[in-house]
Formats: C-alpha cells, sequence, structure tokens
C-alpha cells in the first residue's frame, strides 16, 4: 500500500526519492519541525513580538544551515 506524502522529495539529480523507510522519515522530520516552530512562533508573538521579525528571523535560521556532508 502506497501512503500520500506531504512532500514529493527529490534527490539532487531531480529524481524522486520513492523509498518508503526514507520518505516516512522525512514526513516525520518535516511535522517535528513544523511544530517546533508553530510553538516558538506563537510563544513569540504571545511575547509581543513583531510577526514579521520572528518570520524573518525563522528563515534566517534556515539559512544559516550548514550541510556536513558538503
Amino acid at each position: 500500500m502506497h501512503r500520500r506524502h506531504s512532500v514529493i522529495w527529490r534527490d539532487p539529480d531531480g529524481k524522486v526519492v520513492s523509498c518508503e523507510e526514507k520518505l516516512r522519515v522525512l514526513d516525520e522530520n518535516l511535522n517535528e519541525i513544523r511544530q517546533i516552530c508553530q510553538d516558538a512562533f506563537e510563544d513569540a508573538l504571545l511575547m509581543g513580538c513583531d510577526e514579521s521579525q520572528v518570520r524573518a528571523v525563522f528563515a534566517g535560521v534556515i539559512e544559516t544551515l550548514k550541510n556536513p556532508h558538503a
């Protein structure tokens, strides 16, 4: 049985990643990231932070991620 995944993941050559185990891990990771970001976003707003600044800071965090395999 094939599951529907939230993202069509691709390898560096553009080929679709089709391994169900890999897709499961990627989906779980994305869901965890989404929940942690949502919680942190809500906390920042409750503490009076500007929404657009919070979004910019979160985007900046993503931009600074390092590829350990490069």
